[in-house]
């Protein structure tokens, strides 16, 4: 006999047991039983064979001259499935559109016993479209970033160009913070040496952050042509490497210290930075109206970051698996052409698409939201958006007409365009109905921030 207790924690178990298995069930999947003449199929079998026949090539034979016996035992697996293939696809888009369903990827077609022996029985197993209830959305809370730039922002942003075009030149001093140290350096855990722990002469500028911190820290006061050793924990959230949180030694040689020299803020930094007679006040404006247009389109990632949020979360949605696995293979291939971009083999370091699921998940939802979204309030994008967003690309190139043809030249540069286009109106859309508040950020605070 159970106890209260004990049957509390039966129907606990069970309830969880339950929520488990409903995590694998997929509700957006649907199946549809499908049924063939075989007579029809046999029909088409034998019309493949013989446009087949028309030209096959066989040893012993003439093109067009193989007796259709033989084509039939060569090639009727082949034309077969092929036919029975394009068959079920057909009834399948029949029922589709007679159903009006909204499909997901391709469907998974599966043989099943039917009474009727003339038929071909099968299944078609394949995902909808979610249904999309569009949620309140003024509620939300945004905050709106504000950022001033003025002369004190452009005169750090010079500096930062100054730093750019450095020249070194050796010292015998210790190190110190903008020196460039010539360094080997071997990492090893358990006496081995780690992937990615071991460079010769590396190039460092200490103090730019490249390295971890303790790193750099443990060089600082170092002369040309010392060694030396010491422990190092890497950080708990590394990502490499299975190093996360784990103490391995370094053992650094210092082959060069150089110090740093800045050129002079003169008609020759000027000319270098692109203004040709030199006009130091004018490479200024230049610089400022480029900085207006990086912390424009730094303040709208953010904004844009902050409203996709807000709509995942006033729209939840059942995403279809289909639609996430999509994602995932598109981002994996992503991430391997920007590895090869970096000059990385990765012929051997396989990018398993399951590693971006979550994110992939995550972009799938907001497709299906942002595409409820534009057709219920008729966000799509005028000509008129289209080409502010093109001249807006096309106003830091030289020749910003070239540009512009650039993109009308061909259908999918355009699309290009609209879709930035449409993602305005609906980040526009958002912040006219949810609660905004704008607060002012520094500019350090906005530039130093991930894009």
């Amino acid at each position: 006999m159970q106890t209260n207790q004990e049957s509390a924690g039966a129907e606990a178990g069970a309830a969880k047991m339950a929520n488990v298995a409903n995590a694998d069930v997929n509700l957006l999947e649907r199946r549809l039983d499908l049924s063939l003449p075989l007579a029809t199929v046999d029909q088409e079998v034998d019309s493949r064979l013989r446009k087949l026949a028309r030209s096959v090539k066989m040893p012993g034979f003439r093109p067009g001259k193989v007796p259709f016996k033989l084509v039939a035992q060569q090639y009727g697996a082949e034309a077969r499935s092929d036919a029975i293939g394009a068959a079920a696809e057909k009834i399948f888009g029949d029922k589709v559109r007679e159903q009006n369903l909204r499909v997901v990827g391709y469907p998974r077609f599966e043989a099943r016993e039917g009474a009727d022996k003339t038929q071909l029985s099968f299944s078609a197993v394949f995902e909808v479209y979610p249904e999309v209830k569009l949620g309140d959305i003024s509620n939300c809370a945004i905050e709106r970033a504000t950022v001033t730039v003025g002369e004190a922002e452009i005169d750090k942003t010079v500096e930062v160009l100054r730093k750019q075009r450095a020249t070194y030149s050796a010292v015998e001093r210790g190190a110190a913070n903008d020196d460039r140290l010539v360094i080997d350096f071997v990492g090893t855990k358990d006496g081995e040496v780690f992937q990615g722990g071991e460079g010769k002469d590396f190039a460092l500028l200490l103090g730019g952050g490249r390295m971890l911190p303790g790193f750099e820290a443990a060089l600082v006061d170092m002369k040309a042509g010392e060694e030396k050793s010491f422990d190092l924990t890497f950080p708990a959230d590394y990502q490499a490497g299975g190093l996360a949180g784990q103490t391995v030694q370094f053992k650094v040689t210092v082959k060069a210290v150089e110090a740093q020299q800045l050129p002079e803020l003169d008609a020759g930094f000027a000319k270098s930075l692109g203004v040709a007679d030199g006009d130091v006040a004018k490479m200024r404006a230049e610089v400022g109206a480029n900085l207006e247009r990086e912390v424009k389109k730094r303040l709208h990632d953010k904004i844009k970051a902050q409203v996709m949020e807000a709509l995942i979360a006033a729209n939840p949605v059942t995403v279809p698996r289909a639609m996430v696995a999509a994602e995932s293979r598109q981002m994996a291939e992503a991430a391997v052409r920007d590895l090869e971009a970096r000059g990385m083999s990765v012929k051997d370091v396989p990018v398993d698409p399951t590693w971006f699921t979550e994110q992939a998940q995550k972009r799938a939802s907001l497709g299906i939201i942002v595409g409820e979204l534009v057709q219920e309030k008729s966000l799509e994008a005028k000509p008129e958006q289209v080409r502010a967003v093109i001249d807006e690309l096309a106003e830091t190139y030289e020749d910003p007409t070239e540009v512009v043809r650039w993109y009308y030249a061909k259908p999918e540069r355009l699309a290009q365009a609209e879709g930035l286009a449409v993602e305005n109106n609906v980040v526009a859309w958002v912040l006219a109905n949810a609660k905004v508040t704008d607060k002012e950020h520094s500019f350090d605070e906005l530039m130093g921030s991930a894009k």
